[in-house]
């Protein structure tokens, strides 16, 4: 679907909830051979029967991968993404956890294009138990309304 957003519509403290998605073997196996990153803590169980968490953890940039991908839910002629920064992987997401993913629009504030302000949004990615697994800050530019 198009649309057109605007830096003014967007409200501080405005937030919008992503349906959940579970996370699979073949998600982490495809992930996998994607990126070449083969470690144990992703792909063998019986290595990670003898870890601390006691089962194979999802890629965290598997996870940051899907949840950004699940916020993506319209095309805005006006607006594109700049960029993320403050990444961090809270808590491990295993086989079988379902993530869902919460955007709260965190500041607004003009950009060094006289036609375009910075909207920074606040990610949190959530587990099915609603535990915090990783958050991030989205930058997003967005044209101003024309006069």
């Amino acid at each position: 679907m198009f649309t057109k957003i605007y830096f003014e519509d967007y409200n501080v403290g405005d937030t919008r909830m992503t349906i959940g998605r579970t996370i699979t073997e073949t998600d982490i196996v495809m992930h996998a051979g994607q990126t070449g990153d083969f470690f144990p803590h992703h792909m063998d169980a019986e290595w990670c029967k003898t870890q601390p968490f006691k089962e194979r953890i999802a890629h965290g940039t598997l996870i940051f991968g899907v949840a950004v991908g699940m916020t993506a839910s319209l095309i805005n002629e006006v607006a594109f993404s700049y960029g993320y920064d403050r990444l961090r992987f809270i808590k491990p997401v295993f086989i079988g956890d379902t993530i869902s993913v919460k955007v709260t629009i965190k500041e607004k504030k003009p950009y060094k294009r006289p036609d375009m302000g910075l909207i920074t949004e606040w990610v949190e990615v959530f587990n099915q138990r609603q535990e915090c697994v990783m958050v991030c800050e989205h930058l997003l530019l967005a044209q101003f309304k024309p006069v």
